[in-house]
């Protein structure tokens, strides 16, 4: 049997997942029985259309309930107090010299990954390639644009 691994969160993605899975489990799941009920009302299920989407909604808010539910328990909160700057973990703040221009970077759990807020994956080629290395160090990514060479400015 596959151990399952370990998925990272900060604070506030714990948070944003509480709140969805208390929304799809108290709501949700109420207004898609509600659904449910009136269209078996339409009669034959067979040829009913909107017993079949009504279904499928429900398919996908239990999924989406069990998939938050198992993310808790293979959750690690990740936290930076008391965590050294020295090196790139899970939760770290780095700015980074890419071809003379910085970046900011957060490393965060595959589920908070948001490029739009410098929000990258520990699991992606460059979340991979920073993690334990040091200010100083120059890390090559392969890239879609090929290879860059991140140079640690600073680890926050």
């Amino acid at each position: 049997m596959q151990k399952n691994k370990k998925i990272y969160l900060t604070k506030e993605g714990l948070e944003k997942l509480k709140e969805e899975l208390n929304y799809l489990t108290t709501e949700k799941r109420k207004e898609v029985a509600s659904r449910i009920k009136e269209a078996k009302e339409f009669g034959d299920l067979s040829e009913n259309s909107e017993y079949e989407e009504a279904k499928n909604k429900q398919a996908f808010v239990e999924g989406r309930i069990a998939e938050i539910q198992n993310i808790f328990k293979n959750s690690v909160l990740i936290s930076n107090r008391g965590k050294s700057r020295e090196k790139v973990f899970v939760g770290s703040k780095v700015t980074v010299d890419i071809e003379g221009e910085l970046t900011e970077f957060i490393i965060v759990g595959s589920t908070e990954t948001n490029p739009m807020e410098g929000k990258i994956s520990n699991e992606s080629p460059i979340g991979k390639a920073l993690l334990n290395r040091k200010i100083g160090d120059h890390v090559e990514v392969d890239v879609p644009a090929g290879k860059l060479v991140y140079k640690i400015k600073k680890i926050h």
